[in-house]
Formats: structure tokens, C-alpha cells, sequence
């Protein structure tokens, strides 16, 4: 679409970009100018001034009304001018503009829309600022639809016409971007600037530790020497070089060995030493392991002390809740500590401590992402009674609104023979039912009448056992509310093989580890193969416990680069600012009894 974009000689450059400037054609038309003058001057000129003149006065009019940002005038001006009677230079501007209000309104899909006009396949005769601009926008807009490598490659494309500032800034937003990328999208494309990028974010994504990760970027950077990200690395990995690496030698992992946790300590301890085996076979070097027994544990000072005197660098772990609770509570930890749970305190921790679970509100937060994307906008919850589903309703309220949705209402599962009641009133079908007695009452006569749901609900979010969701479905189609999508946590999924139990969980969409939707993964194979429960729901456990290998020698890289992101087996994984493990999954939805995985822009 662009042809001033591609890297080419300075001197064939230059001249393209001579020619990317010069004056358009007369079919092409001209853009608005620059004015000299108020928003009020030019509307009214505009009042005054033959067609075409006009429409480029309230053009420039609307334009800049946005630079003042003054949006909702610029958008009542630009509402005035007809595109269709534009020439094409000027419904490239009008539609560039319009994508840049769609986007201060936080809507992406409707500045790609706008960018869509058939005007926008004549961009590359227009002047390089106006390319620059247009493709700006269209970058913005992807990236805030889900579309990261698309968003990519439009900045990628645009680099060359920048300079100073502009060009640091993109650039640094092509690393956002890429490295942001799941791994099956960092494979090479025929675009030899965007293959680099990609190869360099693969790398940093699949070092298994900072020595490699710098090792993995030194290489790169000599192999590919013309490259722009080896002519200048991205500031995150200027900083990541420069981050004090102490070589990790071995490792404390804290567990009960008795008790009710057990079971889950022993998923945990075997997903953890599955990661370790596996990085060894690969031929890496691997700290040590050293396994101690919290269920014996006499105090927490003791244990760090023996630890210390072992020369353990850093612990993960403990499992159970007060112990971790306990931990929070100091101003500061001996050795840098993966705690395998939460607090659940808002007390400001040690900067020793991290935390990392498998947190249902991760799972809350991911569903109110997925459903926004999708293009929802009201919502109803139902959530289990009880102070577990009181968490999950809170975090799923919370970034639903933040992203701009609407919670109209929300239930708390109970009784079973509860439900249909339970639903009905999110849907007020009784009033409907009420309305139709009283109608019936007042004409006297018998009327036929089939109850009517409330129609300004887009979804429902559902937290449940996979025991309460199989009465969901039916039960909203006896409500006469089937027809509702329903998105859920992945604790609807009980991870086996049988068809038949879920059957009436058709059309749910839910998130899930990428260990269980995933069963061609080397380490999930090879880890099933030994323990056969590692492939149903105890699952997430090893997968927790492998991630939690995986994040041990990122634990600095994560503290001192927020943005960075590990692909973990859990989901991808992040730092929050109180330095807990975050936790992004990808989507299935149940159809005929079978899970089928959704990529992240399937609607």
C-alpha cells in the first residue's frame, strides 16, 4: 500500500521521498492546509465558499478543533462534510481524522472502519506526513484491537520516513509490540526488517535465563549488524544488559510433605522438577535443587538460616497461606523468596517477596479483557455464594468497568433448585409475566403470551464447578435466555475426556491453561506420560509448578522491566507493581461435547 516505506539506498530514497511530497495530481486533489486563522474564521469562510473550498475549510476546521482537543466540536464539523463528495486526498484526511476521534473514544474497531474508505489505496502518493499520520493511527488502532503483529508491521513499514523523536518513539513501539507477541506469531515473515524484529523477541522469549538472554542478543546483533534494533537496542534491553547478574546456583523448594495440601505440593514439586529435567536435557547448565519439608517446618527464621548456611539463593515457595501471610508481614526476607500462594493482605510486602498462584481473579480480569475485545458492552454475573465467589465477582466488576463496560446485575449460586429463579431475575422475566396478568386482568379475557427476557444484557460471566455450569446452559434456554453468550473461568472445566459431560456446555467460551489446551506440548507429553493426572485438571498444578522454575532466574528481569512478559505453561505471565505473578489465558469454547481453542481475535 505504501510506496515510500520500504529501506532502499539513501539516494533512491531520498528521491522517492522528493516524490512522496511533490504536488498531487488534480484527480487526486489537495489536502487541507495548515490555516492561519480560528476554528471560528474558517467555518466561516467555509459558509461563504464554492463546494470544494468549503468542505477543505471545515476540513482544516475539524482538524484543528482535534489538535486543541476540543473532540466533540471536531466531530460535529467533520459530521457536516460529505465524504463522498470529497476528492480522494481529502477522504483520506477526513478519514484519518475520524480514525483518530474513534480512538479517543477508546474504538478501535471504528477508526479501522474508517480506515477501510477505498481513498486510503491512493496513501502513498500523498505527502510523506500524511502517510506518516494516517499509518500512525492505523498502528494505534490495531495494536488497542488485539491485532499486535498487524500493529507491528504498519510501524515497521513507517520507520524510515521518521526522524528524531518520532523515530525513537516508533521505535521503541515496534519492541513493545513484538515482544509482546505469543511465540507461534514470532516466526519470520517476508519483510526482512519485521523477520529481525521477530527473531529478536523469539530469542529474549526462549533464553531460559539473563546470561542466555544476553547471550542470545549479542549473536543476534552480530549477525544481523544492519538491522535498526542492532543499530540501537530497544531501551528494555539495553537495561536488561545492564541488569547485575549473579549466576543462580541452586534453588530451596519449600513444600508440605504431609498434611491436606500434599497432594497439591506433590503436582506442584513434580511440574517444577519436570521444567528442571527438561532444561538439562536441552544441555543448559541448571542451579541445583535442594527440597525442604514446610510441614515440619519449626519457624520461619530457622528455615532461612539453614537455607543460607546451605547456599540456597533463592527459595520458592511456601505453599501454605499463613506461612506466606507470615512472610508478607516482614519488612524484609534474608533470600529472595517465590512465595506459591497469596497473602491476601494489602500490606506493602518485603521487596524480597514474589508471589504467584493460580488466582481465579487472573481468570475474572481475562474474561473481562476477552468479552470487551469481542465487542460486549452490558453484562450479568453468576457467580457461587461464599466469599471465594465474592472475589472473583469483585476483580471481574472492576476491570469490566475500567475497560468501560456496564454490570447491570449479578447472582450468587446457592441451591440448585434455585437457579431458574436466580436467572429469571437477572433477565426479569417475571416482570414480563407480570405485565401480561395485569393486561390479562384488565381486558378480561384469556391473552397468549410467551414471557420476554430483557434484551440490553451482551453476555453473562460465569464462575462455577463444572457440576453447577451443566445446569447454566439449559436453564437459560428454559429462561428463553439461551440465545445469551456466556464467558467463563476454567473452573467449568473438569479436563476429561468424556463428550457426554459436555454436552450441555455447548457455546460456553472459557479460559484455560495453556497446559490443558495444549496436549502437544513436550514437557505437558513427557510429564503425562509419568504421572497420567498431570493431563486432566490437577494439570494447572504442574503447570504452575513448571512456570514457577521457569519464572525463578527472571524474577530481576521482571522487577526491573515491568512490561516484560514470560509464555508460560499457567499463561502468560507478568509482574504487577506489588509484585505479584499476573497471569493472561488463552480461550476455548465447548462445541459438540468437544473444547475447541479460539485464538485471541476469534469472535
Amino acid at each position: 500500500m505504501i510506496a515510500c516505506l520500504r529501506p532502499l539506498s539513501a539516494l533512491c530514497l531520498a528521491g522517492l521521498l522528493a516524490a512522496c511530497a511533490s504536488s498531487p495530481s488534480s484527480s487526486l486533489g489537495e489536502l487541507p492546509r495548515t490555516p492561519d486563522a480560528s476554528i471560528e474564521q474558517l467555518l466561516q469562510q467555509a459558509s461563504t465558499a464554492k463546494p470544494e473550498q468549503a468542505a477543505s475549510l471545515r476540513l482544516s476546521a475539524a482538524d484543528l478543533a482535534y489538535k486543541q482537543q476540543d473532540i466533540g466540536r471536531s466531530a460535529r464539523i467533520l459530521e457536516q462534510i460529505p465524504l463522498d463528495s470529497l476528492k480522494p486526498a481529502q477522504q483520506v484526511f477526513a478519514s484519518t481524522l475520524s480514525a483518530e476521534l474513534a480512538m479517543t473514544r477508546n474504538q478501535p474497531k471504528s477508526a479501522l472502519k474508517a480506515l477501510a474508505h477505498p481513498s486510503l489505496e491512493r496513501l502513498a502518493e500523498l505527502p510523506v506526513d500524511q502517510q506518516v499520520r494516517t499509518q500512525l493511527v492505523r498502528s494505534r488502532a490495531l495494536e488497542a484491537d488485539g491485532q499486535t503483529l498487524a500493529a507491528a508491521r504498519e510501524r515497521v513499514f513507517i520507520a524510515p520516513l521518521l526522524n528524531g523523536d518520532s523515530a525513537a518513539s516508533n521505535h521503541e513501539a515496534i519492541w513493545t509490540l513484538v515482544s509482546h507477541l505469543p511465540l507461534d506469531q514470532l516466526q519470520g515473515g517476508a519483510d526482512k526488517d519485521l523477520s529481525g524484529w521477530l527473531e529478536l523477541a523469539r530469542l529474549t522469549k526462549t533464553s531460559a535465563t539473563l546470561e542466555q538472554q544476553q547471550a542470545s542478543i549479542d549473536n543476534w546483533r552480530k549477525q544481523n549488524p544492519d538491522h535498526p534494533a542492532a543499530k540501537q537496542l530497544p531501551l528494555p534491553l539495553v537495561k536488561l544488559k545492564e541488569l547485575a547478574n549473579q549466576p543462580l546456583t541452586k534453588i530451596a523448594l519449600l513444600l508440605p510433605q504431609e498434611g491436606q495440601l500434599a497432594t497439591v505440593a506433590r503436582a506442584l514439586r513434580d511440574g517444577f522438577l519436570a521444567a528442571h529435567y527438561q532444561a538439562q536435557q536441552a544441555g543448559q547448565a541448571q542451579p541445583a535443587i535442594e527440597i525442604y519439608d514446610s510441614s515440619k517446618l519449626g519457624s520461619v527464621d530457622e528455615f532461612y538460616r539453614k537455607a543460607q548456611a546451605d547456599g540456597v539463593q533463592l527459595v520458592v515457595g511456601p505453599l501454605e497461606k499463613p506461612l506466606v501471610k507470615q512472610l508478607s508481614a516482614r519488612e524484609q526476607l534474608p533470600i529472595t523468596t517465590l512465595a506459591l500462594n497469596y497473602s491476601d493482605s494489602n500490606q506493602e510486602s518485603p521487596a524480597q517477596l514474589f508471589q504467584f498462584g493460580l488466582a481465579a481473579e487472573d481468570e475474572a480480569r481475562e474474561v473481562a479483557r476477552r468479552a470487551w475485545a469481542d465487542g460486549m458492552r452490558s453484562a450479568v454475573a453468576l457467580v457461587p455464594r461464599g466469599e471465594w465467589g465474592d472475589r472473583v465477582l469483585r476483580a471481574f466488576q472492576q476491570s469490566w468497568q475500567a475497560e468501560g463496560g456496564r454490570l447491570i446485575a449479578a447472582e450468587h449460586m446457592d441451591q440448585p433448585v434455585a437457579l431458574a429463579q436466580q436467572i429469571a431475575d437477572l433477565f426479569q422475566l417475571r416482570q414480563s409475566e407480570a405485565r401480561a396478568k395485569r393486561l390479562q386482568s384488565t381486558l378480561g379475557v384469556a391473552v397468549a403470551s410467551q414471557p420476554a427476557r430483557r434484551h440490553d444484557v451482551d453476555f453473562i460471566f460465569l464462575a462455577a464447578t463444572p457440576q453447577q455450569a451443566q445446569q447454566i446452559k439449559p436453564t437459560l434456554a428454559f429462561q428463553y435466555a439461551g440465545d445469551v453468550p456466556v464467558y467463563a473461568t476454567s473452573h467449568l472445566y473438569s479436563a476429561t475426556n468424556d463428550p457426554a459431560q459436555y454436552q450441555d456446555l455447548n457455546g460456553i467460551r472459557f479460559c484455560e491453561t495453556p497446559w490443558l489446551l495444549n496436549s502437544d506440548d513436550p514437557l505437558r507429553q513427557q510429564t503425562a506420560s509419568q504421572w497420567p493426572q498431570a493431563g486432566g485438571s490437577l494439570g494447572r498444578l504442574y503447570a504452575m509448578g513448571a512456570d514457577a522454575y521457569r519464572l525463578a532466574p527472571r524474577l530481576t528481569q521482571l522487577k526491573a522491566l515491568p512490561d516484560t512478559q514470560v509464555d508460560g505453561l499457567s499463561g502468560r505471565l507478568s509482574l504487577n507493581p506489588a509484585q505479584r505473578i499476573e497471569r493472561q489465558l488463552p480461550w476455548a469454547e465447548f462445541r459438540d461435547g468437544q473444547v475447541q481453542r479460539l485464538e485471541d481475535s476469534d469472535t
